[in-house]
């Protein structure tokens, strides 16, 4: 018993310490009050266009503090993904990546339906018109193509911000390879998934092959899915892990997928991104590379002046809301 109680003090010594001595990169964090300005730092805000965001395929709105609202934003074609879109989609990620105020993304489809998938009409040129006067150098032509496709959903799932898919009606082909990239799924009760590439004669090629298996852990479910472009509804997606919670409409759900994102961007982007980061190389690597890769990037990590904080706001038992974490 004595030996606990020693720890313990060894333990609040250490963290009053850390808590009150400036520390090596010249901060004086004592205890000190958390003024309201730190509670003004996760209000919301009126939705407002996001500068250096103008697309032709997308519409990007600063919808709180912290979060951008991605929407797919072709509703007269059913968000039908043209040759815009696969353009569009990685110029705005790279900039999110790269936006310091942005904490997490809500991906959504503006209209009746997430999305229809591929614009098969706006795309016919390059699917069916190849370039190249031999089979080898049309098949290089198809190789740069897919693997350009292919990027414009990787770069969703290489951005360090969180990103929230919120799903309603359809979300065919290309939607699903899209959702898979994402970090979380919500959708609403009317919402379908299809795998509907098989139904126009090829294989999924830009993600949901590779992707969905790991998302839902069920490989004969993928492949029924993928077999035969069978549409699998909102309660089905939530029991296979697809989607972790499901709304009775879009309006609900999109509160939620707001809410949540606000949550997120509440806590340490430090901490936050660094996990997302870490999860990622651990799903594709053993736990023994995992773990080495852990210990690498925290060994810088864990100096971040956002532990201080967080704990002096545990100390004097105040909302860690209220907390207010430099941008990143």
């Amino acid at each position: 018993m004595a030996a606990v109680v020693a720890a313990s003090r060894r333990l609040r010594d250490l963290l009053t310490w850390r808590l009150t001595a400036p520390t090596h990169l010249g901060l004086n964090l004592s205890l000190r009050p958390m003024g309201s300005s730190a509670q003004d730092e996760t209000s919301r805000t009126a939705p407002s266009e996001a500068p250096h965001h103008n697309y032709e395929s997308l519409k990007v709105t600063a919808a709180q503090r912290h979060i951008l609202h991605v929407q797919l934003n072709r509703p007269e074609k059913r968000n039908a993904m043209n040759k815009a879109f696969w353009r569009e989609m990685v110029e705005c990620f790279n900039k999110i990546a790269q936006d310091t105020d942005c904490r997490a993304v809500v991906i959504s489809g503006a209209g009746k339906m997430f999305t229809s998938g591929i614009d098969l009409m706006d795309m016919a040129a390059d699917i069916l018109q190849p370039q190249g006067d031999d089979v080898a150098r049309t098949s290089w032509y198809f190789r740069k193509l897919i693997a350009t496709y292919q990027e414009t959903f990787s770069v969703i799932e290489k951005c360090p911000k969180p990103v929230i898919a919120a799903i309603h009606g359809g979300c065919i082909g290309g939607g699903v390879d899209l959702i898979t990239a994402c970090d979380i799924r919500y959708c609403a009760q009317d919402a379908f998934f299809q795998v509907k590439e098989v139904d126009v004669g090829l294989a999924a090629d830009v993600g949901t092959l590779q992707r969905l298996p790991r998302v839902i852990g069920n490989q004969s479910l993928v492949n029924e899915l993928a077999f035969t472009a069978r549409k699998m509804m909102a309660d089905e997606a939530l029991g296979s892990g697809l989607v972790s919670r499901v709304f009775p409409d879009k309006d609900v759900m999109l509160e939620a997928a707001f809410a949540l994102a606000a949550e997120i961007s509440s806590k340490s982007p430090v901490a936050v991104q660094g996990t997302k980061i870490n999860l990622l190389y651990s799903r594709d690597h053993s736990v023994a590379e995992g773990l080495n890769y852990m210990t690498s990037w925290n060994m810088s990590m864990l100096q971040t002046q956002d532990i201080v904080k967080s704990v002096q706001a545990a100390v004097e038992k105040k909302d860690l809301k209220s907390v207010t974490f430099s941008k990143l």
